[in-house]
């Protein structure tokens, strides 16, 4: 049986959209399953780590957190929302394109992040400010950061949409009006700054992962916009 189409070939669950979430809630399952035998290799750790691997840049964006269901849940929710007509505009192999370069992207954004983090604390040793022992501290950077989730590439896609369609309106819980896409987006990109300088209101976010992925969206799609022609393949 052929896909559902609405009026004027509009997919409401275009091919890439859906093979995206089916892959995403297949690993969740299979995370279940085997635990850290998927993080180990497939999570994206600390640069400095040895089960660091530049694959993770891509593989990372299909794991969510096993304990959370909602975590994948409302990735998928979102990709869905704002993704399908980007599909649907743009095609099934530029949309996927532009999908992986936005998550590559906001992992070498975190990357750099947890680089800068730790330069940081390594000075305030330095200079007296924190008693802590370099080693120890270096070490357990290598240990605990390692990065999963969709959200980077999301937060790209999410900036894709708006600049095409910055004066869509939406609603937001528990706002009870709605609110443009372009405030919205802005509004979250404040919430993720101010997470990322303040490490105490992070709550084990990689605000800058969402950042880098809405940097990457924001330039790709001016690019595609501007040449209005496939330019990725």
């Amino acid at each position: 049986m052929g896909n559902v189409r609405f009026g004027g070939g509009f997919q409401p669950l275009p091919p890439v959209i859906k093979n995206l979430i089916i892959v995403n809630a297949l690993m969740w399952l299979a995370e279940l399953t085997f635990k850290d035998a998927l993080i180990t290799p497939l999570a994206l750790h600390y640069q400095g780590s040895p089960d660091f691997g530049v694959w993770q840049l891509v593989s990372y964006m299909f794991l969510h957190d096993a304990s959370n269901f909602f975590h994948l849940f409302f990735n998928m929710l979102i990709l869905w929302m704002f993704g399908t007509q980007l599909e649907n505009r743009w095609g099934a192999k530029r949309f996927l394109i532009f999908y992986l370069i936005c998550g590559i992207g906001a992992g070498l954004i975190q990357l750099i992040a947890n680089q800068v983090e730790l330069n940081i604390v390594m000075s305030k040793y330095n200079s007296g400010e924190m008693a802590v022992n370099v080693a120890q501290y270096r070490a357990a950077m290598i240990q605990l950061i390692q990065v999963v989730g969709a959200s980077g590439a999301i937060m790209g896609v999410m900036a894709g949409f708006t600049y095409l369609n910055p004066n869509q309106e939406l609603f937001i819980f528990p706002l009870p009006f709605p609110i443009k896409m372009k405030y919205a987006m802005v509004a979250y990109v404040l919430i993720d700054l101010f997470g990322g300088i303040n490490p105490r209101f992070g709550g084990g976010v990689a605000h800058f992962a969402h950042l880098g992925g809405a940097l990457f969206g924001f330039i790709l799609v001016i690019i595609m916009n501007r040449n209005n022609r496939r330019t990725f393949y």
